[in-house]
């Protein structure tokens, strides 16, 4: 058994590519070690912004030896009376064997020749010399350069190659135009700590080596390093540092050796709003802030934590150089702010014309001008009071005016936060405020809702202009292409509805939408119908996906292909939700079960009737003269009885209602199919036929006002 290492060596990686390839390493390097029948006792990856690096512990130094069966072409075409073609006599020598080591075996596909072969272990430094590089040039990430006169890409150079078999170089090659990079067992140290070359014996000596030289290879180790150096500095600041883990994951893949360095900025500073400091620290600087609680608050100091890459013993000119650039930064912002906050944020708004939204769609004051006719429609939907009415609309107009602020021009992630804060500068309501900032959310799968009404209604209605439009001109996402990020808009306009509750016709904002697309853009089609369908999918995977809900009883609250549905679960998100999840609990605990059979196998059978799905009263409906068998009248009766339980379950959608009122109707139903007095629903009488069998169209009518039962598999 034996060690292998193997070091590319490059520049300066980015810190996003560093931890993207160790992630495709870890699932290439074990995937083609296996497909070489070679199996490590373990694989450990290090990776610096200077360096990845792979350790592979207890290979064999050859394969083993094995048989494998490989097989030819059928025996019909092998053999031709009792005698091999020229099918089989290639096979064999194709394969180095003689006609006698071929057998016939049975397979699904009919009986084909086959032959056992015996493969000899090839050498794992072999076949690691063909690994290693394909693991090298196999990556894929974002900006790939071109450097001297050759054609390998990279992210950036590659300086050097390390690779060992135990103690001994394991010769490698990377041919880049004129330039050839050889293995050795020479790597780098620190630029500044350890700029010296630095030897490794063996393999196994890497990660020791390389602390010598003041390079952490191992990440965890580094971010361990880091977490703790940020909280004892936080602590001796009296407050306790904000560690982002996107900004924790990143700079410990920008430093080889790190060392954490608190560093100040002026107190006047702190009088801009905190999100315009944390963001020039974390986004700009990648600065770690540092809060103190006070009177129950959390208060920004006026300090910042750095990771340096650089030399621990000047720390203060390290932290007094970036206190420099952080108190530039400040003072640019703070420069911008005051010069904002001397307009009303209203006098942004015709500065909107000239922002481009989509050259086909125009500018954003054409989109703000939409936003406020579908944010009023949307409030008509939901009934608001005037007062209500008044501040959606003025969160509408004002929703995109800071956009051309000097702040969100400089910082593009400030906006929302920004028209709040300037909002409330101009005098405008803690509603209206609230609302500019949270009609952007959520803004990613994981982010927080919005929470005011007026944040609801503008975040509606803002996602549902960029997808009209943009349907509208064509631009529909395909696979894994949505430049636009309609698929999260879709997804943001369905769960910011289920979780306000918002009482919405979704179907009926669609249509209006696209009526005044089309009467804007006259040679344009209606994406309507599309939209519909867009909305239908994302519908789906939410209540899978996110809303645990099982796909069957998904297909029986969406229909296959029932435009009844479709319509209703636009008309109605808040139902098509509640029927999902109602229909989830009762699978749970066996009440489904228990009406199933009987409400499935009416459906069928009333499916070869002419009844209309919408039809729930028997009155007028069903000719009681027609009965044979008490069984009919019985069932009759009881769907009268259960007209007025399922009306009370629509109306209060309560499905509990109508689940319990299927259940006492069951041993009825039964009785009318298989009991003494059962009848045949077939009946050669066309007008009792139609009688029975609309007596079974109603019951599937009224279990329709749930879920379509013949979309549910049998649990």
């Amino acid at each position: 058994m034996a060690n292998f290492l193997l070091e590319v060596g490059t520049e300066e990686l980015p810190a996003d590519f560093v931890s993207s390839a160790i992630a495709q390493w870890q699932t290439k390097i074990p995937n083609s070690l296996s497909q070489e029948f070679l199996h490590p006792t373990g694989i450990e990856y290090y990776a610096t912004p200077r360096r990845l690096a792979v350790l592979i512990k207890d290979l064999p130094t050859q394969q083993a030896d094995r048989s494998e069966e490989i097989k030819g072409p059928p025996v019909a075409a092998a053999f031709k009376d009792g005698k091999p073609t020229k099918a089989a006599e290639g096979f064999a020598r194709k394969q180095g064997v003689s006609l006698d080591a071929i057998a016939i075996r049975d397979t699904p596909k009919g009986e084909f020749i086959f032959i056992e072969k015996q493969i000899q272990g090839r050498s794992t430094i072999e076949i690691l010399q063909e690994l290693s590089p394909q693991w090298i040039t196999g990556l894929e990430g974002k900006r790939f350069m071109r450097w001297g006169d050759g054609d390998l890409r990279f992210p950036r150079p590659i300086r050097w190659l390390v690779a060992l078999w135990d103690e001994e170089i394991l010769p490698l090659k990377l041919v880049n135009g004129s330039e050839t990079i050889d293995s050795d067992r020479t790597s780098r140290g620190h630029r500044v700590l350890h700029p010296d070359l630095v030897t490794i014996n063996q393999a196994t000596d890497y990660v020791t080596t390389l602390r010598s030289a003041a390079v952490e290879v191992d990440s965890n180790v580094r971010k361990e390093k880091i977490t703790a150096e940020i909280l004892a500095q936080s602590e001796q600041l009296g407050g306790k540092a904000e560690i982002y883990p996107d900004l924790l994951a990143e700079v410990v893949n920008l430093v080889e050796y790190p060392t954490a360095v608190t560093g100040k900025f002026a107190e006047e500073f702190l009088n801009l709003p905190t999100e315009v400091i944390t963001t020039v620290m974390v986004s700009h600087q990648r600065y770690f802030p540092v809060y103190k609680e006070e009177g129950g608050e959390l208060n920004l100091l006026p300090n910042f934590i750095t990771i340096s890459n650089g030399d621990p013993e000047k720390k203060a000119v390290i932290a007094e150089g970036n206190g420099r650039v952080i108190r530039a930064r400040l003072a640019d912002a703070q420069f911008f702010y005051q010069a904002d906050c001397d307009e009303h944020l209203e006098t942004y708004v015709p500065q909107l014309e000239t922002v481009t939204f989509q050259e086909q769609l125009g500018t954003m004051r054409d989109k703000v001008d939409r936003i406020i006719d579908t944010a009023k429609a949307i409030a008509d939907q939901l009934e608001v009071t005037p007062e209500q009415y008044n501040e959606i609309e003025s969160t509408a107009l004002l929703c995109k005016a800071d956009l051309v602020t000097q702040m969100v021009y400089e910082f593009p992630e400030l906006q929302g936060i920004m028209g709040e804060k300037y909002a409330l500068v101009s005098g405008e309501s803690a509603e209206v405020a609230k609302g500019i900032f949270e009609h952007y959310l959520p803004r990613s799968a994981d982010d927080q809702m919005p929470t005011t009404l007026n944040g609801q209604v503008v975040g509606l209605a803002d996602r549902l202009d960029t997808l009209i439009g943009i349907f509208g001109i064509g631009m529909i996402p395909t696979g894994s292409s949505d430049p636009f990020a309609l698929r999260r808009a879709a997804n943001g306009i369905v769960n910011i509805t289920w979780d306000g509750d918002l009482a919405i016709n979704l179907n009926q904002l669609l249509q209006q939408g696209s009526t005044d697309f089309v009467s804007a853009n006259g040679d344009k089609e209606s994406p309507n119908e599309i939209l519909q369908e867009f909305f239908i999918q994302r519908i789906r995977t939410l209540l899978q996906d996110e809303k645990n809900v099982d796909y069957d009883l998904v297909n029986a609250v969406l229909g296959e292909d029932d435009g009844e549905y479709t319509q209703r679960a636009l008309d109605d998100l808040l139902d098509v939700r509640d029927r999902a999840l109602f229909l989830q609990s009762i699978r749970q605990n066996g009440q489904l079960n228990a009406i199933y059979a009987t409400i499935n196998r009416s459906a069928r059978l009333a499916s070869q009737g002419e009844l209309d799905t919408e039809i729930l009263d028997p009155t007028g409906l069903i000719n009681p003269e027609l009965f044979e068998q008490s069984s009919e009248q019985d069932f009759y009766q009881a769907l009268v009885d259960l007209l007025p339980q399922t009306q009370a379950s629509q109306a209060e959608r309560n499905y509990q209602l109508l689940v319990d009122a299927l259940a006492n109707i069951a041993p009825v139903v039964n009785s009318f199919f298989d009991g003494e007095n059962s009848v045949l629903v077939m009946a050669e009488n066309p007008d009792v036929k139609r009688n029975r069998l609309n007596l079974l169209g109603l019951l599937r009518n009224h279990a329709r006002v749930l879920a379509d039962f013949g979309a549910i598999v049998k649990g």
